[in-house]
């Protein structure tokens, strides 16, 4: 397996850069080498890549996700396997630095990439540099997905805030 590391600072804080990493349906908006990502359930997502005329289908398992700190995922089936981990490291008030990690078969990220030293990891400092740009842009997420997984099986996410018990007065 080839493993590719990239870093990148993002001016947003932790949460925001999380929660929208975790809007995966989102990533054609700003991922070129992304056609399309379906989430079949909360740990399991079907995605279509695609690099020039090549484009392949695989599904992946969030095998571990914690709010604000990491996720890690492998491909399901046999063909084209990689495996990944997304981490999340405050590095002030409001900024992140996001570290993607992509240990894939050496035909290459999920058979779409060639084996040609160093495209791979340009193909993912280009696309973390989209999702800073994208994200910076907004400002804010579009959506956030605040449950954990551990070992493939989800957690109930954060509780609800509490109520408020003061009665609600009737208006007009």
């Amino acid at each position: 397996m080839n493993t590719v590391e990239e870093t990148i600072e993002i001016a947003v804080p932790v949460r925001t850069a999380y929660d929208q990493w975790t809007q995966f349906e989102c990533f054609p908006r700003f991922m070129t080498t992304v056609k399309r990502v379906e989430q079949i359930r909360p740990a399991v997502t079907l995605w279509a890549v695609g690099l020039g005329p090549v484009c392949r289908e695989f599904a992946t398992e969030i095998v571990d996700q914690v709010p604000d700190s990491h996720l890690t995922w492998r491909s399901l089936g046999q063909r084209h396997g990689h495996r990944g981990e997304v981490t999340f490291r405050p590095t002030g008030r409001d900024s992140t630095e996001v570290t993607l990690r992509l240990s894939a078969e050496s035909r290459g990220l999920t058979g779409v990439l060639p084996v040609v030293p160093g495209l791979t990891s340009r193909v993912v400092r280009r696309e973390l540099a989209h999702f800073k740009a994208y994200i910076e842009g907004q400002g804010e997420a579009s959506g956030a997905w605040r449950g954990t997984i551990r070992g493939g099986q989800v957690r109930p996410g954060e509780p609800e805030p509490p109520r408020s018990r003061v009665a609600v007065w009737p208006v007009g």
